[in-house]
């Protein structure tokens, strides 16, 4: 199973999330932090690079659809959470922050009914909302599953505030859907200055100690332990275990028994090897796992990205092999591709064609055979031409991800100067070389909007522009491409044509590709994620 929804996962969860059949939910949602995310394309050596588009909007309004969804929840099953929703709009009135709980609390209320009994969330957020989230998730959940709040370490001290401490870390808040929750435990390293205290090293290489075995509390009965009288914390039979065990290269001692000098065992004898153990117990407190810097490989320039070991070390802990995960706010992908590593199924959900587009090409250059389902993005040229109608920018984000372009600019009017998207590409080893795309949706095309291609391709010195159609060109339009010229590439010794046009349907049905060199088979254009190596799962440490 390895499923991409476009939608509104509300809709999604409702129409195509069955009862009971998710192991693992992550979500990452919009904090309400009122603020306006912007997603950095990357910009080859010699080129600026505008090409930022606003990913998300991370804020919300009382409106109609709020009123909606707040009404569903007062009639949906799960009273409690009905009272619990009218309670805070009797606290909060009818604002930003409500509209905001309302939208997760009837999510939240889908994602508890997709969950196998034995299933777990983690929901992701900071302290902007967090105090509200979690009052909606004792109320969704029961308080009694609420498991652990999670401290992740976000980024490193900075100094940006006088007047209060650094904020530096986000909270995940950790539920069960019942007390049978799966959960595998995990283990960090013990930290070396405890190990240079607590523990002995042998010539051999090894660290052992000596534990105490005395009863703490003194609720035992004494007995005599091969001449040593006291009162053990177990019993004799597993005692005589220990000292049956062979031989240790420990000095001064009887199996696994540590002995004194007058060849009785000592209280604090049991024998433990450093490496026999698994290590410290992971704790709430997670500062181990690197944020993800500007300058790190793993960066694809999505502006909330999470680090790929902070997504494994959730999935492994709370996700059986062979479990479904399932991301409701799959942003950039980060889950879907943690769990394709572990060998896990994975469903992804996301409101732009944007992000699953680009959620796509990761995983594709992640896994290079991998298969995926895409859901809700057009397959036809009657579903490309329903897009067109219902979201302008929608769309050309959607063509654009035809022809594996970078859109270009956001939603602001006249801010494109005829550019919806650009591609780089290298046709020899000096910097890269750019292609204009034109991304029309319109019944009506002309020869002039291909003369303004011709005009913008000149203005911004590239050497290729694609012209991307919904509807097929006239005879005029292909003579006015045609009489733009070549664009002639010396070292492939090939030309190829300076104004090409592409229809929406040639490109579905793949009997038409755009048509250019290039030698960095399309690593100018985007960020490419590393090539995994999945199989087995791997130890966490």
């Amino acid at each position: 199973m390895r499923n991409l929804y476009y939608g509104d996962n509300l809709q999604v969860l409702r129409e195509c999330i069955k009862d009971e059949s998710i192991d693992l939910v992550y979500l990452d949602p919009p904090f309400n932090s009122k603020r306006d995310y912007n997603l950095l394309f990357k910009s080859p050596k010699g080129h600026s690079s505008p090409a930022q588009i606003e990913a998300f909007k991370d804020s919300w309004h009382w409106d109609r659809q709020a009123e909606q969804e707040y009404d569903e929840i007062l009639h949906q099953k799960n009273t409690d959470v009905a009272e619990m929703i009218r309670a805070l709009r009797r606290f909060l009135g009818e604002n930003d922050m409500m509209s905001y709980l309302v939208m997760m609390c009837n999510r939240l209320l889908e994602l508890h009914r997709v969950m196998k009994p034995i299933g777990s969330l983690y929901l992701h957020c900071d302290p902007t909302a967090s105090h509200y989230l979690k009052i909606v998730l004792d109320g969704v959940f029961g308080k009694k599953n609420f498991r652990n709040e999670i401290t992740w370490k976000r980024s490193s001290p900075h100094n940006d505030s006088t007047n209060r401490f650094g904020r530096i870390s986000d909270c995940i808040f950790y539920y069960s859907k019942t007390d049978k929750t799966y959960f595998n435990k995990l283990f960090t390293p013990y930290a070396e200055k405890y190990i240079s205290d607590e523990w002995n090293l042998l010539s051999s290489g090894r660290y052992y100690k000596a534990e105490n075995m005395l009863d703490p509390q003194g609720k035992m009965k004494e007995y005599d332990f091969h001449g040593t009288v006291a009162r053990w914390r177990t019993t004799l039979e597993k005692f005589e275990e220990l000292w049956s065990m062979p031989q240790t290269e420990v000095p001064g001692s009887h199996g696994r028994i540590k002995l004194g000098k007058n060849g009785c065992p000592t209280k604090r004898c049991r024998i433990v090897f450093l490496d026999e153990l698994e290590g410290v117990p992971l704790q709430d407190i997670w500062d181990d796992v690197p944020y993800i810097a500007g300058g790190s490989p793993e960066s694809l320039g999505y502006p909330t990205q999470k680090p790929l070991a902070l997504l494994e070390r959730i999935i492994k802990a709370s996700c059986p092999e062979n479990g479904v995960v399932l991301d409701p706010f799959c942003g950039c992908g980060t889950a879907t591709h943690a769990a394709e590593k572990l060998g896990r199924q994975w469903i992804g959900i996301d409101i732009t064609h944007l992000a699953i587009s680009l959620i796509e090409k990761r995983l594709k250059d992640a896994f290079p055979n991998i298969s995926i389902d895409v859901h809700g993005t057009p397959k036809d040229i009657d579903a490309a031409r329903d897009l067109a109608r219902r979201d302008k920018y929608q769309f050309q984000w959607w063509a654009c991800s035809l022809v594996n372009a970078q859109p270009y600019q956001g939603k602001k009017k006249g801010a494109d100067g005829g550019i919806d998207g650009i591609i780089y590409f290298h046709d020899d080893d000096k910097e890269a070389k750019k292609i204009i795309v034109s991304v029309k949706g319109g019944d009506n095309i002309t020869v002039a909007m291909l003369r303004d291609l011709c005009h913008v391709v000149e203005r911004e010195e590239a050497e290729i522009g694609l012209f991307v159609t919904l509807t097929e060109p006239t005879a005029p339009m292909q003579t006015e491409a045609v009489k733009a010229g070549y664009y002639d590439s010396r070292i492939i010794q090939r030309k190829y044509p300076k104004i090409q046009i592409l229809t929406i349907n040639g490109l579905l049905t793949g009997t038409e590709k755009a048509e250019y060199p290039d030698w960095k088979q399309g690593s100018s254009t985007f960020k490419k994620a590393q090539v995994e190596q999945k199989g087995k799962q791997e130890e966490l440490f």
